[in-house]
């Protein structure tokens, strides 16, 4: 491995505007769940399994943003920037979801207009264009090269990457009553449709005759990868990353749909004997 290879990926990002918004997040929630929880006299447990469930979600995003990932991703490899992509898309928000008990953010759809305007953005059709159109758009060639090369741009398409990522999630991960998540066909059918709505990004990064980032045309192969052999990795890494986890949770939906009519049937068969 050459010096610069090892350099990179021994290299520790340390942006302020992360580290402050990653304080607030995991600050913002424990005191949500701690001191502000005692001080309205709330009598709800803390779940300690939700608490390194939301834990976790942050620490996700801390590696994605901060770790040498972070510099592999912006400066020499595609594929470290899909990589990337699939934490803060894929692995992050779900777990940040789940972290949050539903007494925590009840309060904010008391209101009705919040409500109303939650269950509009969190519904599954919305959920599902709102994710893959800002995910698309952010792939097309003049867009990716402003994120990669302006820092700005970058922290802006990663906080709208996020938002997205925790719209489609919300109906699949929901703790609230007010907005919950979907019933177990639901599930199946909304991820299913989302397992396919990336194909036509997946098509053309993957099967591209050339390179189309040309970013990473002059940057250092520090792995002696070609900028097309990265860019069909990247691809790859996009749509199996995410097809794996789809089919996985598409699987794990069936199987407590099953179980759950099981559980139905012997209750009603039961009740009838009785």
């Amino acid at each position: 491995m050459s010096d610069l290879a090892t350099s990179v990926i021994l290299h520790w990002h340390g942006h302020p505007d992360v580290l402050i918004g990653l304080f607030i997040l995991q600050g913002g929630y424990l005191i949500g769940i701690g001191p502000a929880r005692k001080k309205f006299n709330l009598s709800q447990t803390v779940d300690p399994g939700q608490t390194l469930l939301f834990s976790s979600g942050v620490f996700v995003i801390f590696i994605a943003l901060l770790s040498p990932l972070h510099a592999l991703s912006d400066d020499y490899m595609f594929s470290a920037h899909m990589v990337q992509h699939v934490l803060l898309t894929l692995v992050s928000p779900p777990l940040l979801i789940l972290g949050i008990p539903d007494w925590l953010i009840s309060p904010i759809f008391k209101r009705d207009l919040v409500r109303k305007l939650a269950k509009i953005l969190f519904h599954p059709i919305s959920a599902v264009v709102i994710f893959n159109v800002i995910f698309s758009i952010w792939h097309i060639p003049i867009l990716y090269g402003l994120s990669v090369t302006h820092h700005s741009v970058h922290i802006f398409e990663h906080m709208l990457f996020m938002i997205a990522s925790f719209v489609m999630w919300w109906p699949l991960c929901s703790n609230s009553a007010a907005v919950p998540r979907l019933s177990y066909p639901l599930q199946i059918i909304y991820l299913f449709v989302m397992s396919l709505a990336q194909i036509i990004v997946f098509g053309i990064v993957t099967f591209a005759p050339e390179p189309i980032y040309n970013h990473y045309l002059d940057t250092p192969k520090l792995f002696g990868i070609s900028a097309l052999i990265d860019q069909q990795l990247g691809g790859i890494i996009m749509k199996v990353g995410s097809g794996f986890l789809f089919l996985s949770l598409i699987i794990t939906a069936f199987l407590r749909w099953f179980s759950e009519g099981s559980k139905n049937d012997k209750k009603g068969y039961n009740q009838g004997i009785n």
